[in-house]
């Protein structure tokens, strides 16, 4: 095992908390994970982790080492890309994660036609509406929706989603029609708790240029969009969603758009990656294709 290859299970080490994680992330056996870090620490005549029975942490070396080893493997990812580019194309192995709706009705079914273009590029996809520790899990860059609040981040904007109101005819039968933000009182809504912390999302609109909410009744609150509009298209109240989510629905009279001067501000579409790692040039490529693809969908 060369020297580089040391560093990569290093920072893997070093970002997931563990050897078993990190071999996890890796796809290695544990007893490589382990002696690579003890080779290292050989070589350097340096002890890099506090080891205990459930966790290992950076010694004042590992932590002065981190930062010049994502560099040196990122620089050497770099240079070797740009040779492979001129022989066999892009190769390697991806780690991304989505939102679970646009995994599933997007980029999942569109797959085939990237990998055409880049057959020796392999991704591991996630998806779901739960945020996670990109560094810790070892994902190389998300797509995210809404707004980025933690500084480890660097975000590329790609555009925004178009917020609707809409609900069921069987709804609307049942409640009428709500034909601006003053009818809001006499209707329910299907809340979206936040994943991270279960507070359900107030219902907006825009008003002369700001921003006003309401928090309304609901019978039922949903963690995930899928169940969000499965509610809704069950009568159980009015939602705000992208546009591009219930187009079909919209189309097969399954959901009725409500309201349409008072929709919600549009919804902020980013490529999220850690700061530190940046962008190698296979996930460049993946990350230009998304936005290609998703551009129909955005402003």
């Amino acid at each position: 095992m060369d020297r580089l290859d040391q560093l990569n299970i290093f920072i893997r080490v070093a970002h997931s908390g563990g050897f078993t994680a990190a071999a996890d992330q890796l796809g290695l056996p544990r007893p490589t994970v382990s002696l690579a870090i003890q080779q290292l620490e050989t070589r350097l005549d340096t002890r890099l982790f506090h080891r205990t029975t459930r966790r290992v942490s950076l010694t004042r070396e590992g932590e002065m080492l981190l930062e010049r080893a994502i560099n040196l493997v990122a620089d050497s990812e770099t240079l070797e890309q740009q040779f492979k580019l001129r022989t066999r194309g892009m190769a390697g192995r991806l780690k991304v994660d989505l939102p679970s709706r646009i995994a599933r009705r997007h980029v999942a079914p569109a797959l085939p036609k990237f990998f055409d273009r880049f057959p020796d590029i392999e991704i591991d996809l996630g998806s779901s509406d739960l945020p996670i520790d990109l560094v810790h899990e070892g994902i190389d860059f998300a797509l995210r929706v809404g707004q980025i609040v933690s500084d480890s981040l660097v975000a590329r904007p790609l555009g925004s989603f178009q917020l609707i109101n809409c609900a069921s005819p069987a709804y609307l039968r049942r409640y009428g029609v709500p034909q601006s933000p003053a009818d809001l009182s006499q209707h329910q809504t299907v809340h979206y708790a936040l994943p991270n912390g279960g507070r359900a999302v107030q219902w907006e609109w825009e008003e002369d240029g700001q921003l006003q909410t309401v928090t309304m009744g609901a019978q039922v609150s949903a963690n995930t969009a899928e169940t969000y509009i499965a509610c809704c298209l069950a009568g159980m109240g009015l939602i705000q969603i992208p546009a591009f989510d219930v187009r079909e629905h919209l189309l097969a009279g399954e959901l009725v758009e409500v309201m349409t001067p008072w929709r919600a501000p549009s919804m902020p579409v980013q490529i999220v990656y850690p700061h530190r790692r940046g962008l190698s040039p296979r996930a460049q490529v993946l990350s230009d294709w998304m936005t290609e693809l998703l551009g129909p969908h955005l402003n």
